[in-house]
């Protein structure tokens, strides 16, 4: 009996020294450098350091804008996305396969692909140019263009990460008892009557776990954006990674680290709160 009850803990133990190992370890080192003065002391001398970085507010005001731009878009697309395979009776898994294909590709494959196609001689203008739109190539992604560089880095993200959103939620989809939907057509229910009634009620663990997943990703964006602009846009990891290796300050680079901690944080307890599912209500 002892054995049995040993059994499950056996097994987890593996995946507990992993997380240990990758996550716990790393996450306290960078606890104690951020907070660890010159002399090794407690000091918040770093985050001030960070706070008075001339990057600082650029990166804080464009991450925040980046996931309440992109988030809320990746959330309206694979929603729809999702209810359109749901009315498919041939070839679901064929959509939903070419949808999910940007899954497969890196974040900063993603980024050279984005940028082949934006950059000064990218295809973008040279389909401009053949059409007579533009004279000469035009500079989409530049600090002369900082609403252009912004929109192209969304572009990218939405195409790039939208479908984790969209495999969730079709999962969520699928376990929503047809009969549901078969007992409001009965009663008269529109389409847009069984979505709001039925499909987002229903999905709503889905989207919260959709939603903590995608915004804690977004948070840490960093390679589709120094791809496409490097430091002309500025994010909080672009920062941490420029203060780590550029400029061998491991001390603010880990209070940037524990900044996007903290914000995810925070984010996730919004989700729990705004997105609270009562037990009664999946029985």
């Amino acid at each position: 009996m002892t054995g049995e009850r040993a059994l499950p803990y056996l097994l987890l133990a593996p995946s507990l020294l992993f997380l240990a190992l990758l996550f716990l370890w790393p996450l306290a080192e960078a606890f104690l450098v951020a907070f660890s003065g010159p002399g090794g002391q407690w000091s918040l001398v770093n985050f001030r350091e960070m706070a008075e970085d001339l990057n600082f507010a650029d990166a804080v005001r464009n991450t925040l804008l980046l996931v309440a731009v992109v988030v809320p878009i990746q959330l309206a697309l694979a929603l729809g996305l999702g209810v359109l395979l749901g009315s498919l009776d041939r070839g679901r898994d064929g959509f939903l396969y070419i949808w999910t294909i940007p899954l497969g590709i890196s974040d900063l494959a993603a980024g050279i692909l984005w940028l082949a196609m934006l950059s000064e001689r990218g295809y973008l203008n040279s389909l401009l140019a053949a059409l007579g739109l533009v004279e000469g190539p035009v500079l989409w992604l530049s600090y002369e263009t900082p609403l252009a560089l912004f929109l192209a880095v969304v572009v990218a993200e939405v195409w790039r990460a939208t479908a984790i959103v969209l495999v969730i939620l079709v999962a969520g989809m699928q376990l929503i008892p047809k009969e549901y939907y078969e007992a409001a057509e009965v009663f008269g229910a529109g389409a847009f009557q069984r979505f709001r009634r039925i499909t987002l009620p229903l999905l709503k663990p889905s989207i919260q776990t959709a939603l903590i997943l995608r915004t804690i990703l977004a948070f840490e964006v960093f390679a589709v954006v120094v791809v496409l602009g490097g430091r002309d846009l500025p994010v909080l990891a672009g920062e941490a990674f420029a203060w780590q290796y550029d400029y061998r300050n491991a001390g603010v680079a880990s209070a940037y680290a524990v900044l996007i901690l903290t914000v995810s944080l925070a984010a996730t307890w919004l989700y729990l709160r705004l997105l609270r599912v009562r037990e009664e209500s999946l029985a």
